[in-house]
């Protein structure tokens, strides 16, 4: 691949992340027509399209979010030269922050600290329950949500992708016997999950995904409580690597297996370019890069706490 031009990225750039060829072109303060010319020159260079039109914008393709990932990455770097005289300054206002209520509690609150150490003068609010509250409502400034929204006034880009594995307290595994195959799970095992009906997303629907018809017979709408029920012996549940792995106590169960699923950082198209909301966006970035073992561990492998 060769890109002659570096605008022709800032162009795409800022079209990803405004969903709107008119207000890419206000902040690169250019027309409208150059930042499609731009867009359209770089798709030729990739041989790819990258941007489809609908009713409510420009939304990208999946080879478009591939490249996007990879776009930022320059751009991170090559902002990093203006970082130090950003640091000096500090980031300053309220912000507030919607999670699940796992990735919230046992992902980002460990790193919070540095963070409010860091910007003395930011004020964050971290909401992180089962449910998120919505940026197209201005109900949270940034959301990190499970799968893309399709309508709204809203920009997202994937933060992460994270692997969800089953687990069980060794002493359950020695009572009720350690299941060798999916189908094992339907005899003789009580299972740990969502209450079917209190689904906040359909992504957490899991147990299907492992084997046909599994149901669970312990049930709670608290991820956070499914990880106590599942170490205090209730029964096998399905938990993200991120919490099952740090939980010393536990062990995997069929470790062949695994479930993906997505985060995604959601903003309004209206504050997303505000400078407290673009760094809070690029510092979670930061920090799922660097834990992405974590995140997605190896089968058979865990990771590191």
């Amino acid at each position: 691949m060769q890109i002659d031009d570096w605008n022709d990225l800032r162009a795409f750039l800022a079209v990803a992340r405004s969903g709107q060829i008119s207000s890419a072109a206000k902040t690169l303060q250019v027309d409208g027509t150059t930042v499609s010319r731009r867009l359209r020159r770089l798709e030729r260079a990739l041989g790819q399209r990258l941007v489809e039109q609908t009713r409510n914008g420009q939304v990208l393709t999946q080879v478009g979010e591939d490249i996007l990932v990879r776009v930022e990455r320059i751009a991170e770097e090559a902002g990093a030269l203006f970082q130090s005289g950003a640091q000096s300054r500090g980031i300053g206002g309220h912000i507030r922050l919607s999670v699940s209520e796992g990735f919230g509690s046992w992902f980002l609150a460990p790193r919070l600290p540095a963070l409010a150490r860091e910007h003395p003068e930011l004020t964050l609010e971290l909401v992180a329950s089962s449910g998120f509250l919505s940026p197209s409502k201005r109900e949270a400034d940034i959301a990190v949500m499970l799968s893309r929204p399709t309508a709204g006034p809203l920009i997202a880009r994937k933060l992460a992708d994270y692997s969800l594995m089953l687990y069980a307290a060794p002493a359950y595994l020695e009572e009720a016997g350690i299941p060798t195959t999916p189908a094992d799970l339907s005899h003789g095992h009580r299972l740990v999950g969502y209450i079917s009906d209190l689904l906040y997303a359909p992504e957490l629907d899991y147990l299907n995904e492992i084997h046909a018809d599994l149901r669970a017979s312990v049930t709670s709408s608290s991820i956070i409580a499914q990880l106590r029920l599942v170490a205090g012996g209730a029964g096998i549940g399905v938990l993200p690597c991120f919490m099952g792995d740090q939980e010393g106590a536990l062990k995997r169960v069929l470790p062949s297996m695994s479930i993906s699923r997505s985060f995604w950082i959601v903003t309004h198209k209206d504050n997303h370019r505000l400078e407290k909301v673009r760094y809070l966006s690029d510092w979670l970035a930061g920090q799922v890069r660097a834990e992405q073992k974590l995140l997605q561990p190896s089968n058979g492998h865990r990771s590191s706490p």
